[in-house]
């Protein structure tokens, strides 16, 4: 899918600012987002740091998302458990999914992580869903539904190539 229909998305469903540290796997996602006027993007120095910029917008009444990668899934535990989940913060997490399928599709670094993405969100127990080419309607209207329904955060996880 194309970078606009997926930004398209997220407005039409009330998701205008984001926060987050940069990440390959989205490609010209990140252009098309930094150009778009209905979207205010804040960058991070590190994941932790976006939820709580995101966090702090949903106080204000937006819609608010992180976009990261699932390498720093790692530095997003703590807040998520003693922040967002306790205080019931439903932050879109936007997930480049680095190490999806393992040898030989990604460098050996992304590869444990890769395999390991969804469980941590089981884990903490929080609503996830894995965006295709052909869901982005579904898959953000089960996520959206599941984490409204909980006030919880929720994770949408992105392959690479997904988002051109």
């Amino acid at each position: 899918m194309d970078a606009q229909t997926f930004w398209e998305a997220l407005k039409g469903r009330g998701f205008t600012f984001f926060a987050g540290v940069p990440d390959s796997t989205f490609g010209s996602a990140y252009k098309t987002m930094m150009t778009d006027p209905d979207i205010r993007y804040v960058p991070a120095v590190r994941e932790d740091v976006a939820l709580g910029v995101a966090s702090a917008a949903y106080f204000t009444g937006r819609r608010a998302g992180v976009i990261m990668q699932n390498s720093g899934v790692g530095n997003v535990v703590n807040p998520l458990t003693s922040f967002s989940l306790m205080y019931k913060i439903p932050v879109l997490l936007i997930v480049g999914w680095r190490g999806y399928g393992g040898p030989p599709n990604d460098a050996p670094e992304h590869w444990i992580m890769g395999a390991k993405s969804p469980e941590f969100f089981d884990l903490l127990e929080m609503p996830h869903e894995t965006l295709e080419p052909d869901n982005l309607e579904s898959a953000l209207d089960r996520l959206i539904a599941a984490m409204d329904e909980g006030s919880t955060p929720g994770a949408l996880l992105v392959r690479a190539g997904v988002i051109e």
